[in-house]
Parts: structure tokens; C-alpha cells; sequence
């Protein structure tokens, strides 16, 4: 009996033993020299280094058990059939495991490249997803092609039905490479403000693999599909310089003085510019007289904003700032005259 149990400690425990040390090494090894290591990264300048640590903290105890799994399966008596599909089953795992770091890893890169480049694209979803999709079906493969099952006849098949599915989704194809397009093309990123020749007009949300989403200034989302967006007449109002020009017109008495009138209205704007957030400081207001109308003298002031939506704050505290100011310098704002001639004919 004793033998027994001591074969039994003997031909388990040992495996047993080492799978347990694997566990422990790596969790002592993720959490001290895999932690020092992070530490050191993060003084650095190049990110790259960052993303990769990351990716792998997560597996590193992982990588640490299927090591020890297959190094305690060596002391196991099993025979080589079983031995062979343990070691292929460890080895698909590894696999799997790298491909999910890796992948991690590789959105990540493009991420930190994306923000060197000065550009979005990675962080959308289609290009997160399309990188992901591409990572982990290249490892799937390599795990197919480890466990000895053959992956000419799966590329065939997927090279025919590929033709099959391709004719059978025309459009969702369309859409997809449509919003392809649009992020190398660069016509448009998430978070800029468009405007399209629909009508639509709001802030891009997201560029998925079918649609693009706006969300409106009033808050409502709006879902186009990527072929209609890559194909509309667009204007970007964050492309290149986001500032935009403010116009506001306005009226004052024929028997005002205009040079007295265009003074004062530019301290107005100075003040307008100096106080309110969205005016863009460094470009003074542009105050000028364009027109002889019915009853006034019409002017035009300019203001530069600094994105789109600014324009409202400034034009809301230029009116209420000229209508006090021009009350207290005695400039007259006319209300519109018309002269009507009623002419009766007898018979």
C-alpha cells in the first residue's frame, strides 16, 4: 500500500510539483522583473516600447505554465501517441497566445504611428478590426498547419467562395473599401466637422467597415453608409485650418458719422475678441462699410473663430455689446422705411 501511494507521489507529484514552480516563477517574474522592466521603458522617448510591454504582460504566467506543462509532461510515463498530442495541444496554445499578443501589439504600433503621423487612422474601428482579423487568422493558420491538418485545401475553398461572397455582398464590399478610402485619402477623420451637399451636418463619431457616423450638434446621430460618403460633395470645416471666418452685418442713421461709427464698433469687436473663448486672439475684427441700403448705412464686421460652433458665443456677445454701446454714443440703428404710393384711378 505504501508502495503505492509512494509510486503515485512519484509519477504525479513531481509533474504536479513542476507545473506549480512554472506558475510561481512567472507570477515572480511578471510581477518584479517584467514590472522593473515597464519602469524603465516608461523614462524612454520612443512609446513602441510601452505597447509592447503591455501586450505581453497579460501572458507571461501563461507562457510560464505551458512551458512547465510541457517540460512536466516529459517525466510523465504516457505513451507516444498521447505524448505527441499534449505537445501539439501546448503548442497550439503558445501559438494562439502570441497571436493575441501580437495582435495587441500591432494595433498598438499603429496607433503610436498614427499619432506620430499626425493622423487618425488606426483608431478607428475598421482599422483596428481589419489589423486584428489579419494577425489572428495568420496565426490560426500556423496553429492548423502545427496540428498536421493540411491548409491548402482551406485556402482553395476560401480563394472560390471568396469570389461567390464577394458577388453576393456588392455593396457591403462598396462600403467597405469606400471607407477604406476616406481614411488614406484623409478626406475626412473622427472629429472633425463636415457638412455634406444632403443637408447633414455634424461631427464624424466613428468610420466602421459600412458606416460613418455624425452626431449632430443637437445631439442626434446620423449613420450614412461609406460609398455615399465617399462619393458626396463634403465640405470639412477642420481640414487644414480649422478657423473660420465670423461675418455679421449691421445698420446705423444716414446722419451718423461713419468714421465715429466704424471706431467705435472696432472697440467693441477688440473687447468681444479679448473675452470671449472661441474668437481666435491674434486676428483683430474687420469692420467695413459695404452698402447705401433704404434707410442705413450697412456694415459688416468680420471676426475670426477658432473651429466651427465658436461663432455662436461671438455673435451673441458682439449684438449685445453694439446695441448698448451704439445707445450710449447716440448712433442711431434705423428700423427698416419703406415709402408706399397708393395711386387711385377713376374711371
Amino acid at each position: 500500500m505504501i508502495d503505492i501511494i509512494i509510486d503515485n507521489i512519484m509519477t504525479w507529484g513531481i509533474p504536479v510539483g513542476i507545473i506549480f514552480i512554472g506558475i510561481l516563477a512567472g507570477w515572480l517574474f511578471k510581477r518584479f522583473i517584467h514590472q522593473r522592466l515597464k519602469k524603465m521603458t516608461e523614462k524612454t522617448e520612443w512609446r513602441g516600447d510601452d505597447v509592447i510591454f503591455d501586450a505581453i504582460e497579460s501572458h507571461i504566467v501563461l507562457w510560464f505554465f505551458l512551458a512547465a506543462m510541457n517540460i512536466a509532461s516529459s517525466s510523465l510515463s504516457l505513451s507516444e501517441d498521447y505524448s505527441s498530442y499534449l505537445s501539439k495541444i501546448i503548442l497550439g496554445v503558445l501559438i494562439l497566445s502570441v497571436t493575441l499578443a501580437v495582435s495587441r501589439m500591432g494595433v498598438g504600433l499603429l496607433n503610436f504611428w498614427a499619432e506620430k503621423q499626425g493622423t487618425d487612422l488606426p483608431s478607428t474601428t475598421i482599422f483596428v478590426n481589419l489589423a486584428r482579423i489579419i494577425i489572428i487568422a495568420i496565426g490560426v493558420l500556423v496553429i492548423l498547419q502545427t496540428l498536421g491538418i493540411s491548409i491548402t485545401p482551406l485556402l482553395t475553398a476560401l480563394g472560390v467562395g471568396g469570389l461567390a461572397v464577394s458577388l453576393a455582398l456588392k455593396d457591403t464590399l462598396s462600403d467597405f473599401f469606400a471607407g477604406l478610402h476616406i481614411l488614406l485619402s484623409q478626406k475626412l477623420k473622427p472629429g472633425d466637422f463636415v457638412e455634406m451637399d444632403s443637408g447633414h451636418m455634424g461631427y464624424v463619431q466613428n468610420i466602421t467597415w459600412r458606416h460613418t457616423t455624425l452626431m449632430e450638434r443637437t445631439n442626434n446621430i446620423v449613420t450614412i453608409p461609406n460609398a455615399k460618403i465617399s462619393a458626396a460633395i463634403m465640405k470639412n470645416y477642420d481640414k487644414g485650418d480649422p478657423s473660420f471666418s465670423v461675418r455679421i452685418a449691421l445698420g446705423v442713421s444716414y446722419d451718423s458719422d461713419l468714421d465715429r461709427v466704424v471706431k467705435v464698433t472696432e472697440e467693441v469687436a477688440e473687447g468681444v475678441i479679448k473675452d470671449v473663448d472661441g474668437a481666435k486672439k491674434n486676428e483683430p475684427a474687420i469692420v467695413r462699410c459695404f452698402e447705401f441700403a433704404d434707410s442705413s448705412v450697412n456694415l459688416k464686421v468680420y471676426f475670426r473663430g477658432l473651429k466651427y460652433g465658436d461663432h455662436h458665443p461671438i455673435i451673441d456677445t458682439f449684438i449685445r455689446r453694439i446695441h448698448k454701446r451704439y445707445k450710449q454714443e447716440g448712433i442711431n440703428i434705423p428700423f427698416p422705411i419703406r415709402t408706399l404710393i397708393h395711386k387711385n384711378e377713376r374711371s
